[in-house]
């Protein structure tokens, strides 16, 4: 992690290189990198950054100064640093950044992104409106405003309309839960994508794409 107030210290290996007058690539090959008391990068992902205290530190042939152990709200935190925290992993962590209230504390260092640890420690998901055309299903309380018996008809005619409609979509337009919504579109799928496999022998991925036009997943 990038201790707090320690962001204008962060050199990259392009800055290290260039600190020595050579390429990257040369810095790289020469074995420094993994020199014994050559200071430990600050990040866990693939782009390498470095302390540039540590760094002048090392390349004078001085101590290596520690870094800050003490935790600062200001921390800032890369990819699995922030899902570490959060106890997630980091696939989950890059759904979660995308909140605005995360997304908004966003820092970009060396061309990697990272979050002050206050705002990844006390992120709680921002809740989804009941909107009537988004995914989160019917206003608590509300039933479904189409019959049962009458729903799959109705399902049809939205996916003749349109063949990639989604559960949202049909929750909009019909008023019912998402889930009712979700297990009509998959039923009814399945039935046609059948009937295209046995008229045409075609396979289940075929019958989707080429036939009836249905998103992939």
């Amino acid at each position: 992690m990038i201790r707090a107030g320690r962001r204008h210290l962060v050199r990259t290996l392009a800055d290290i290189a260039a600190q020595q007058g050579i390429a990257v690539q040369t810095l790289i090959n020469s074995g420094r990198l993994k020199a014994e008391g050559f200071p430990a990068p600050l990040s866990a992902g693939r782009t390498r950054l470095y302390d540039g205290e540590q760094v002048d530190a090392y390349l004078a042939g001085r101590p290596v100064p520690p870094l800050p152990t003490t935790d600062d709200d200001d921390d800032l935190l890369d990819r699995q640093e922030a899902a570490a925290l959060r106890g997630m992993d980091p696939q989950a962590w890059d759904r979660r950044k995308k909140d605005p209230a995360v997304s908004e504390h966003t820092v970009l260092v060396g061309g990697v992104e990272h979050w002050p640890r206050h705002i990844v420690r006390d992120h709680t998901p921002t809740p989804r409106r009941s909107t009537g055309t988004g995914g989160g299903g019917r206003p608590a309380g509300v039933g479904d405003q189409v019959p049962r018996d009458q729903l799959p008809a109705r399902v049809a005619q939205l996916l003749d309309e349109d063949p990639t409609v989604t559960a949202a979509g049909v929750t909009a337009r019909l008023g019912v839960h998402r889930n009712t919504a979700q297990a009509a579109l998959t039923a009814l799928r399945a039935e046609r994508m059948a009937d295209v496999m046995e008229q045409r022998g075609a396979s289940a991925a075929q019958a989707a794409a080429a036939e009836l036009g249905y998103p992939p997943a």
